[in-house]
């Protein structure tokens, strides 16, 4: 999960809601306030997540505010405090890590208040969260692992490089547990598998060129967030190697379904960024309102291929990623 630098998005109507999650009428004579805390909204990942939470917030009547931990876990506890401070009935959450969530359960616990994570879950073993609302990771590992074998034996190989997120991350864990069952079941070999630092391309590029020249033989590339593919089409591209080396992602962006329709990927296991915000909210204001909850709320990761794209199932799907004001579908 993550994707390029661009600029903040301001709520551009409640068309984008109507497609994710019903609503629940807002209490007569209060207003909740939720908070968005994200990892860091200089990511369009998390900025797309707090456009569907803003769009939900605003349909369901509630205030809201959002805050950005810089990507660090002292911050986030920060933003924590405050967001309680100034009142905050509920918190919906883009933790630093999963590592990162544990103090701040045991905090919101003592206030009572309900919190909601979006993209990352929290630590395993820990239970007093109201809903983690993220991919089904553990699937679409599974899914985007056969794709990609599939991918390199086309090719004429079974040796896959692999782009992956950070492993202190239990989505990260999930999405690779997946992918290696699948893996060892198709009759493939992951042969390395380099972890992202800082979510750049330019990061993705560096290890992508290691990745092919590290194993020249390397038939396809697995990326498990969204510049992992942007940064290794560009290094496929400089080698010549367009298509000759398969390549899939999760995520999805305007930037990647481009290099989808151009055939330098070859698939896109879409993670609706906007819908889990949307989700997100709707689960913390249920909390308030004593409608049901769920508590664990993974979302399908949807492939979208070249051949697939254009398709009206396909341009339903990608709407549930990112917003019409990020780009084209």
């Amino acid at each position: 999960m993550g994707r390029s630098i661009i600029p903040v998005l301001a709520v551009a109507g409640l068309a984008f809601a109507a497609t994710l999650a019903p609503s629940t009428a807002p209490a007569a004579g209060k207003t909740y306030t939720v908070a968005y805390i994200a990892p860091s909204l200089d990511i369009s990942y998390w900025q797309w997540v707090s456009y569907g939470a803003k769009t939900k917030a605003a349909e369901l009547g509630m205030e809201y505010i959002e805050m950005d931990s810089h990507n660090s876990p002292v911050d986030q506890m920060t933003n924590v405090r405050t967001a309680v401070t100034r009142g905050v009935d509920a918190i919906v959450m883009g933790p630093v890590s999963s590592t990162s969530t544990p103090p701040v359960l045991r905090f919101l616990k003592q206030q009572n208040i309900p919190i909601a994570f979006t993209g990352i879950g929290p630590q395993p073993g820990e239970t007093d969260y109201t809903s983690s609302v993220t991919a089904n990771n553990l699937e679409g590992g599974r899914e985007e692992g056969k794709f990609v074998c599939a991918l390199a034996k086309e090719r004429g190989g079974t040796k896959i490089g692999m782009l992956s997120l950070p492993q202190d991350r239990e989505n990260a864990q999930k999405y690779l547990a997946g992918a290696k069952e699948s893996f060892a079941a198709e009759g493939c070999e992951l042969v390395q598998i380099l972890q992202t630092k800082g979510l750049t391309v330019r990061e993705a590029v560096d290890q992508a060129n290691d990745l092919l020249t590290a194993h020249p033989d390397i038939k396809a590339i697995y990326g498990m967030y969204d510049e992992a593919a942007t940064g290794t089409a560009k290094a496929l591209q400089t080698r010549g190697l367009a298509g000759k080396v398969g390549l899939a992602t999760a995520d999805g962006s305007p930037t990647t379904v481009r290099l989808l329709r151009d055939g330098v990927v070859q698939g896109l296991f879409l993670q609706e960024a906007g819908g889990q915000g949307i989700e997100a909210v709707q689960q913390v204001y249920n909390a308030l309102t004593g409608a049901p909850v769920t508590k664990d709320l993974p979302l399908p990761l949807v492939l979208v291929t070249t051949q697939t794209v254009g398709t009206p199932e396909a341009q339903a799907k990608l709407k549930r990623v990112y917003p019409p004001s990020a780009g084209e579908y």
